[in-house]
């Protein structure tokens, strides 16, 4: 995936992708944790498209009523609207926006797919629903991890080497620590995984309890 084009057509195809896996979620799934800590899956949708229905001054005065702290801006946002929004609202803000322009504040396109990207695996790992997400947009993201990514996400890869079982890719020096690709991926950006999804001793630090 190497042109804005590429990219670009990634998110939005993952996007409407998702939007449609979310049309299928029943009342109880909705409801479920997801892997983001203290948020179910219906907080984590209403997080992906707080992007595309704020506008920047809606956006700086949340932040400024959040006193500073983006965590408690968007935490706070996700929880209302997950509480306000019916969950055809939620699917249908991602595939009506799939073609959106928005991105993080650091990071790019590249960043804005790895947040639905990753978004979306919150969602569905915890779900033990078995998508696999496409191997070009894993692969976009797994080149973009690095050392930097590492500490912005809380990812603490100390004596650790990440090596993917489904592609050619390894990250790190260390102990092994094996899986999906997209399972690796979860664990550069800070989350824990369902028992199962990881191998080699030090993996035990990346599982959920």
């Amino acid at each position: 995936m190497e042109t804005t084009g590429n990219i670009r057509d990634a998110i939005a195809a993952e996007r409407r992708e998702l939007a449609d896996l979310l049309d299928t979620l029943t009342p109880a799934q909705w409801d479920a944790p997801s892997l983001c800590a203290g948020w179910r899956v219906r907080e984590v949708a209403a997080h992906m498209s707080q992007g595309f229905r704020y506008s920047l001054p809606r956006t700086l005065l949340e932040l400024l009523k959040a006193r500073g702290s983006l965590h408690r801006m968007t935490d706070r946002l996700a929880r209302a609207d997950a509480a306000t929004a019916s969950t055809g609202q939620l699917a249908a803000y991602l595939r009506d926006n799939a073609h959106h322009p928005w991105k993080p504040p650091v990071g790019g396109l590249t960043a804005a797919l790895g947040h639905d990207v990753i978004h979306g695996l919150d969602i569905t790992v915890a779900l033990g629903l078995d998508r696999r997400v496409p191997e070009d947009r894993v692969r976009a993201l797994l080149g973009a991890v690095d050392a930097r990514s590492l500490k912005f996400f809380g990812a603490d890869l100390t004596g650790v080497q990440l090596r993917a079982d489904d592609l050619d890719w390894s990250y790190g020096t260390g102990t092994p620590v094996t899986g999906a690709a997209q399972d690796l991926l979860l664990v550069a950006y800070g989350r824990k995984l369902p028992p199962g999804h990881l191998h080699g001793e030090p993996g035990a630090r990346f599982v959920t309890a």
